[in-house]
């Protein structure tokens, strides 16, 4: 099934971003608010302490489990947000490059963020993201 998502670029924005600039979605499509994805093991501890990259590729995981229960994939994200509890930009980049990788072609606009602190005992890394689907008529 296509992807109901279109990203959208610009010659007029600056072509470093590593990702599209802004995308959109038909109006009957099916949106999908996720919850921000987190490092947490199905036991509810955190994994990966103190290894921003382990805790996003692990927040990765659960995010795809979470579109798969909605009915969707990475092709079907239509933007993120990526929360690291970091005053450091290696450490920004460390997880970046983690949800870069896992997006693929497919790179939706997104915003990465330092944060002072998360909601979970060790947790650096969060996810956010919203998704869209056409169902089947």
């Amino acid at each position: 099934m296509p992807s109901a998502v279109s990203l959208i670029r610009s010659d007029k924005l600056s072509s470093v971003a590593q990702y599209a600039y802004a995308a959109t979605v038909p109006a009957d499509a099916r949106l999908i608010f996720l919850a921000g994805s987190c490092p947490l093991n199905a036991d509810g501890s955190t994994a990966g302490i103190g290894d921003y990259k382990a805790q996003a590729e692990k927040a990765i995981e659960n995010m795809l489990l979470a579109l798969e229960s909605a009915g969707a994939g990475i092709q079907d994200v239509v933007s993120t947000r990526v929360l690291v509890a970091s005053t450091q930009q290696a450490d920004l980049v460390a997880a970046w490059e983690v949800v870069r990788a896992a997006l693929g072609d497919h790179d939706v606009p997104s915003t990465l963020m330092g944060v002072t602190v998360l909601g979970y005992d060790h947790q650096l890394v969060e996810i956010e993201a919203l998704a869209a689907v056409m169902d089947p008529v």
